[in-house]
């Protein structure tokens, strides 16, 4: 059986390193995987995502951002996602949906009713089987970032208030979907994130 994983949080709270965890142990356990992240996967969505992320020369508004993301979204579900599971292979994603209630949906200001009328238009009733939410404190998540030695994007420059509002709606949705998202404390050390992950993979893992 196929799974569609996909892992969220807020910036520094340290996605890309628990994504290769989580991509190393499916490869230990012999299991068929794609990873794949968002905004990108395909041609299409990895134009875009230089457009999004780094060009901050080029102003783009909140509506904007949205109907780009969901616009690499659609792209990437048709050519990428959707052919892995059909397949019978397991899908890893940096992000999906839940980043665009929290990032366009709250700290853009656009509010949860519009990205959710797009998203029915786009995925339907497609949703992620289980969502890792990695979360630490804004604080955190900033200091992280300062010690990184590759520059900021667009969002990772984002005012602290609406870093604030992010994390609230990840946590709201953390709510909402019990079943699907499973929040991390990911304020701790690698060690003790990896043993919270592995806890959530274990019942789904053959």
């Amino acid at each position: 059986m196929s799974y569609f994983i996909t892992i969220e949080g807020t910036d520094g709270a340290g996605k890309s390193t628990q994504l290769n965890w989580v991509a190393d142990m499916l490869t230990d356990k012999n299991i068929e995987f794609v990873v794949t992240r968002e905004p990108g996967g395909t041609v299409l969505g990895e134009s875009l995502r230089e457009l999004i992320l780094s060009r901050e020369k080029i102003s783009i508004t909140p509506l904007s951002q949205l109907l780009l993301m969901f616009a690499a979204r659609a792209q990437h579900i048709q050519e990428v996602i959707q052919p892995a599971l059909d397949s019978g292979k397991w899908v890893v994603c940096d992000r999906f949906t839940d980043a665009s209630y929290a990032y366009q949906g709250a700290a853009g200001g656009l509010g949860m009713d519009v990205v959710s009328a797009i998203e029915s238009l786009v995925h339907g009733e497609l949703q992620p089987d289980l969502t890792i939410l990695l979360d630490v404190s804004v604080e955190i998540g900033e200091a992280r970032i300062a010690k990184r030695s590759e520059s900021s994007d667009r969002f990772e420059k984002l005012e602290t208030e609406k870093k604030k509002k992010i994390r609230k709606t990840y946590l709201d949705r953390c709510l909402l979907y019990p079943d699907r998202i499973k929040r991390i404390d990911a304020s701790k050390d690698i060690s003790g994130v990896k043993t919270q992950i592995e806890q959530i993979l274990e019942p789904l893992l053959p």
